[in-house]
């Protein structure tokens, strides 16, 4: 079976840093990379406070010094080339713009060594759409994580007719080393499974909501109390981070989906509310 021993993440945003600090804490070395110094330093401080949602949380061995311990195996550059050069895996979890995704991937082709396997973390994109540009697609797959990952543990591994199964037994073996629960898709699926019953949730009350059908917290409690449901969909979308949200909405071709696109960018984004992870979204944390 191949071997994943090194492990590199593209993109420090909220699922990037998360999937970088589990993998580390699973006993990894991992090379965080983002274009900015700036978003390295957020998602470094990030780690610290997941670092304490660990024990909160009372994941295995938070109290006895593996969050800690994750914190040897971590380092951060804006060398893409340095943070390719040693991975045997590399997880990009850049925004949800596929130019963006295809540009990076011809550059990672050109610094990263041949063996080392590439994975997308694309919530809505389908792998066939980027695997022309990673020069290998052979070795490319997506690998999914649900977002609070050290909680909802779920990874969706999905190869395209070109994955060598053994790239997807490398991939699920990693997962279940770094404490994932990991689910083989057998097609191509815009969404894999998690996403194509959630996203036209998410998207169903945006549209409530930019519609003028009722403000956020009013959709939230009408949920919670019909559906016995312990989070309604705008706290589940301040979790998930209100920029990806937007990505993926404004590309939709519901026009009432565009219309939520439009307005969470003016009333949330650019007023620097993007989510739990600046502190205040829909709601304040």
């Amino acid at each position: 079976m191949l071997e994943i021993n090194k492990v590199s993440v593209l993109g420090a945003g909220v699922l990037g840093t998360q999937i970088a600090f589990q993998t580390a804490y699973s006993g990894l070395p991992v090379v965080v990379y983002d274009v900015s110094d700036e978003a390295l330093a957020k998602s470094e401080a990030h780690m610290t406070e997941l670092a304490q949602l660990y024990k909160q949380d009372g994941v295995v061995g938070a109290d006895d010094g593996r969050t800690d311990a994750a914190f040897t195996r971590l380092s951060f550059t804006t060398d893409l080339a340095g943070a390719a050069s040693e991975a045997d895996l590399v997880i990009e979890a850049v925004p949800e713009l596929l130019d963006v995704k295809r540009r990076l991937y011809t550059d990672l082709a050109k610094a990263a060594p041949g063996h080392t396997i590439f994975a997308t973390n694309s919530s809505t994109l389908l792998p066939s759409d980027l695997k022309e540009f990673t020069g290998r697609p052979d070795r490319f797959l997506a690998i999914h994580y649900a977002n609070l990952i050290w909680k909802r543990n779920l990874v969706e591994i999905m190869g395209t007719a070109d994955t060598d199964p053994a790239v997807v037994a490398a991939a699920v073996s990693f997962a279940e080393t770094t404490g994932m629960i990991p689910i083989e898709i057998k097609k191509e699926q815009a969404g894999y499974i998690l996403n194509s019953l959630g996203v036209p949730f998410l998207f169903a009350a945006g549209k409530l909501w930019a519609s003028g059908v009722a403000d956020p917290k009013t959709i939230d409690r009408a949920w919670k109390i019909g559906s016995l449901a312990p989070q309604g969909p705008f706290e589940a979308l301040d979790i998930i981070g209100l920029t990806t949200t937007y990505n993926i909405a404004s590309n939709s071709e519901d026009p009432g989906v565009r219309e939520f696109a439009a307005a969470l960018k003016e009333q949330y984004i650019d007023e620097g509310k993007l989510g739990t992870m600046t502190g205040e979204g829909f709601y304040k944390y």
